[in-house]
C-alpha cells in the first residue's frame, strides 16, 4: 500500500514529465523537482510532508503559464511569477486532496507555494532556502553569461536576501563563491 506522501509524489513527477523543455535528457521540471526533493533532503532531513510535497512541486507544469504571456520589465515578471505561485499551490493543492491529505497539511503546502511567510514561517523559510540552493548549485552558471555583471550582482544579491542567515552561512562554506557574490551572502 503506498502512502499519501508516495502518491502525492508520484503525480507531481507525472504532471512533471509532460514538460516539453528537456535538460539532462529528461523533462525540466521533473529534473527540477527531482533535485529540490534532493536539496531538502540534505539540507532539512527532517522535513515535514508537506514541505517535503511544496519543494517536489515548487514549478509544478511552469511551462504552461509562458513568461512572454506576460508584460516586458520587472512588474510584468513579478506578476508571472505571483501568478505562477498560485498556480503551483492550486495544483498541488487538487494533487495532495487526491492523495488523502488533509486540508490544514493542503494548506500548509500551499502557503509554502505561494511564498506566504517568508522570513516569518520556518518551512516557508526553509523551502526558499531550498530553492536558492538548488538555483546556485545548479542553475547559476548556465545563467550567468546571459547577464550583464551588474545585473548579474543585483540577481545574486536578492538571492542572498530572500534566505535564513543559516543558509547564507551554508552557502558560503558549500559554494566557492567569487568576491563580490561571496559578499552578498556575508551581508
Amino acid at each position: 500500500m503506498t502512502t499519501p506522501l508516495a502518491r502525492a509524489l508520484r503525480a507531481i513527477d507525472t504532471a512533471n514529465s509532460a514538460d516539453p523543455t528537456i535538460e539532462a535528457s529528461q523533462p525540466a521540471a521533473l529534473l527540477y523537482g527531482q533535485r529540490m526533493s534532493a536539496e531538502l533532503t540534505r539540507l532539512f532531513p527532517d522535513a515535514s510532508e508537506p514541505l517535503q510535497i511544496a519543494a517536489r512541486g515548487q514549478h509544478i507544469e511552469r511551462w504552461l503559464l509562458p513568461r512572454a504571456d506576460f508584460p516586458e520589465g520587472r512588474e510584468g515578471y513579478l506578476n508571472w511569477r505571483r501568478e505562477q505561485g498560485r498556480r503551483h499551490a492550486e495544483r498541488v493543492a487538487g494533487i495532495m486532496r487526491e492523495a488523502g491529505y488533509d486540508e490544514e497539511a493542503v494548506e500548509q503546502a500551499a502557503k509554502m507555494l505561494r511564498k506566504e511567510g517568508i522570513k516569518r514561517d520556518a518551512e516557508v523559510q526553509a523551502l526558499e532556502d531550498v530553492i536558492c540552493f538548488v538555483f546556485v548549485r545548479h542553475y547559476f552558471a548556465p545563467f550567468a553569461p546571459s547577464q550583464e555583471p551588474g545585473a548579474l550582482l543585483k540577481i545574486v544579491q536578492k538571492t542572498a536576501r530572500k534566505m535564513s542567515p543559516e543558509g547564507r552561512a551554508r552557502a558560503l562554506a558549500e559554494f566557492d563563491l567569487p568576491e563580490p557574490f561571496a559578499t552578498a551572502f556575508r551581508d
